[in-house]
């Protein structure tokens, strides 16, 4: 038996048999009654939101402490909640909101920081750690999962969200694997490291098979018009709106001005993890920022993920061994076929996101649906968040992700250098 490398998956918070997910399920409530204000408006933020109640009640709420925080599931329920109420306060109204109230900002910006995350709804917020279901359950099949919290109470959304909790529940499985795989490459074992690269393979066509069932309960209208919005965040958001960004007013005329992409599955450490095993390379490409700075945007979003999922990819990083142990073997060698065959089928898991992208963003964007309101003042957010001025030939659809990506582009470039790294 090889042994893998050394790495104890416990001191990452990455577990073999939850991956990047929660070893239990995220917590459903804060236990303290110190919290109960946010609570309340949690479970009542869709009917706020459509009401138009939501900013006028998260105005009236106490600047809360975190000193009733003891355990880090009560600390990332908070994130969680705290997120959600941004983003419904910053987009839940005619216009977008560009100052955040104290109520929000400072315990946020707290909480946050003892988190090692931006104080925005990151995937972490929205996916990771908010979900649940009956423990006996299985975590892999999205009919048995639920979210705890959300913008619109929609089915769809709920679907969007456990859709990727089950690809990550799945995806668990393929951490260790991967682990054993760069020690056989290591050990120059390259029958094992062949077998494992195929059913690594093969765990990779099930999530692509689990990412296809977004189409069965999240309808494309729902999920533009109503979900993306509140997904959109702070950053290359101009055309929506919000030129500067997000003020966070700590009160007594302290604060300062954020910028933040909106939650993508771009943060998703274990689509991140299959890339850095298999060798792959981004080039520096994405939104305008990324390309100006120099920083790949795919690297950028690791800012964007858990502390100790941030530290594993770079742990992985330093080990990743496989593609340079193949590139070193004899032409159209066995070990050399599976490897392509797994790169490939992680390009085709990406040419799934593409049209999946493609039905619920492009195609509804493109149909004109007027806005529900008699009010001239009110701004289609749906489209207006997806726009960014000033828009190159690069990216003639005009259309963006939420974190301010040249949304097709930027997708098709990242499949084709998938592809690339075949040999």
């Amino acid at each position: 038996m090889i042994p893998s490398p050394e790495i104890n998956l416990d001191d990452y918070a990455v577990s073999p048999d939850h991956g990047f997910l929660p070893s239990g399920l995220p917590l459903q409530k804060l236990p303290h009654d110190y919290y109960a204000s946010w609570e309340n408006l949690a479970v009542r933020l869709p009917d706020l939101i459509q009401t138009g109640q939501i900013r006028r009640l998260i105005d009236a709420l106490p600047v809360l402490t975190t000193t009733w925080l003891q355990t880090e599931p009560e600390w990332r329920r908070a994130y969680s909640i705290l997120g959600f109420f941004t983003h419904a306060y910053i987009w839940g109204g005619e216009k977008p909101k560009d100052v955040l109230p104290p109520c929000i900002a400072k315990p946020f910006l707290e909480i946050a920081k003892h988190l090692e995350l931006p104080p925005c709804a990151t995937y972490a917020a929205l996916t990771l750690w908010n979900y649940t279901t009956v423990p006996e359950l299985d975590l892999t099949e999205p009919d048995h999962l639920s979210v705890l919290t959300s913008f619109t109470g929609t089915k769809d959304e709920e679907w969007f969200m456990v859709i990727s909790v089950a690809i990550e529940a799945k995806g668990a499985r393929l951490v260790p694997l991967m682990l054993d795989a760069i020690a056989a490459a290591t050990a120059n074992d390259a029958p094992r490291l062949t077998a494992l690269l195929c059913r690594f393979t093969d765990g990779l066509q099930d999530l692509t098979g689990t990412l296809k069932r977004m189409y069965e309960k999240n309808n494309p209208h729902v999920f533009f018009h109503q979900l993306r919005p509140f997904l959109a965040g702070s950053k290359n958001m101009a055309a929506a709106g919000l030129p500067h960004g997000v003020f966070y007013d700590l009160g007594t005329g302290q604060g300062e001005w954020h910028q933040y992409s909106g939650g993508s599955n771009a943060q998703s450490s274990l689509i991140q993890t299959f890339d850095i095993f298999l060798g792959v390379s981004h080039s520096a490409t994405g939104g305008t920022s990324m390309k100006s700075s120099g920083t790949s945007y795919i690297q950028d979003m690791r800012n964007y993920m858990p502390a100790p999922h941030k530290r594993f990819l770079e742990t992985l990083s330093a080990l990743s061994n496989v593609r340079s142990y193949v590139t070193s073997t004899q032409a159209e060698s066995p070990l050399k076929e599976a490897y392509n065959a797994a790169v490939l089928t992680l390009s085709a898991f990406r040419d799934a996101h593409i049209q999946i992208v493609s039905r619920y963003i492009i195609m509804p964007a493109r149909s004109n649906v007027p806005v529900e309101t008699g009010s001239t003042d009110k701004v289609n957010l749906a489209t207006a968040s997806a726009q960014i001025k000033g828009l190159s030939e690069t990216n003639p659809t005009g259309l963006y992700g939420t974190g301010g990506t040249s949304l097709i582009p930027f997708l098709k470039q990242t499949r084709d250098a998938t592809k690339s790294a075949t040999c």
